[in-house]
């Protein structure tokens, strides 16, 4: 097994750490703080100190020859990853990654109405972050291509797990769509993210691309249900769309107005996956039984 070197070194990162730690490889992870870094020592990971937002700060970082994990979300604004782009030009010609595997986002395959979304669909990044998530692609690939680097792409949907349920907004009672108005929407279990991330980087070849999700789409009301009749909470009041656009922010709003059903069939054929929460009923039941007070204000991820 090759040695990492995770950029991005959060939640998802660190469940990979815990999956490489498995087996004999060394796994690094980019910090940019010295307090970073110290908890990433405490959980095995070797950190390097770097910060995507400084190419000067990245020149020395340990790429060659090692799988790279690129989790890095773009920066806050506009419509180009800038953070992508400063690592890619700060990895010179000695420094050459045997792989790079980039964690990208569904949402850039836009509003696809009820048609099922594969991974040959044409991009169509309707949000400035989904389209900062389509500069970052292009941008590797472009590079991957100029260095004879490998790259692969995961178009991943949301996500969900422990400290990842949306607790704050259930307990708060945010009202959602009424169910018969609530468009399909797609998650993955994080866990199973993390294991799709390593299957990736052992069996994934270039320009590769994968739809990560669990391939049983729901809607978001349906979601929210879900965690509140675990939690022994009342459901959340429902209002209509055009309620909702009065409502609600863009953000959340965003996530309503694009649908999408995600094929996870490429994912599970090539990759040989075998998913641990092949459904929403098995993973929120896994989530649950490890909550805990210290993440009950924990809003994770709840997009498509």
């Amino acid at each position: 097994m090759k040695d990492l070197l995770i950029i991005g070194c959060g939640d998802i990162g660190v469940r990979v750490a815990r999956l490489m730690q498995q087996g004999d490889g060394n796994v690094f992870g980019l910090a940019r703080s010295d307090e970073r870094a110290d908890r990433l020592r405490e959980l095995g990971i070797d950190p390097v100190m770097g910060n995507l937002d400084d190419s000067s700060s990245l020149i020395n970082l340990p790429t060659a020859g090692i799988v790279v994990l690129y989790f890095a979300p773009p920066p806050g604004g506009g419509l180009f990853d800038s953070r992508m782009r400063n690592f890619c030009k700060s990895v010179g010609p000695k420094q050459l990654p045997d792989k790079i595997v980039y964690m990208s986002t569904s949402g850039v395959y836009g509003d696809c109405g009820s048609e099922w979304v594969t991974e040959e669909t044409p991009l169509n990044p309707q949000t400035s972050r989904a389209q900062r998530r389509a500069d970052a692609e292009s941008t590797l690939q472009e590079w991957g291509r100029v260095h004879n680097v490998a790259v692969v792409i995961l178009r991943v949907t949301g996500i969900y797990g422990p400290g990842r349920l949306p607790l704050a907004r259930v307990q708060q009672g945010h009202a959602v769509l009424h169910v018969e108005e609530s468009p399909p929407t797609n998650r993955i279990h994080a866990d199973d993210l993390a294991m799709v991330c390593l299957k990736a980087t052992e069996k994934a070849g270039d320009g590769d691309i994968f739809n990560v999700s669990d391939g049983q789409p729901g809607t978001m009301t349906q979601y929210f249900n879900a965690v509140s009749d675990l939690l022994g909470l009342p459901r959340l009041p429902q209002i209509s769309m055009e309620e909702a656009k009065q409502e609600m922010n863009p953000m959340m709003l965003s996530y309503l107005t694009e649908t999408r059903r995600m094929d996870n069939s490429k994912m599970v054929e090539r990759l040989g996956v075998t998913l641990v929460y092949p459904d929403l009923d098995t993973g929120l039941k896994n989530v649950v039984a490890q909550l805990d007070q210290t993440n009950m204000g924990y809003l994770g991820s709840i997009g498509h």
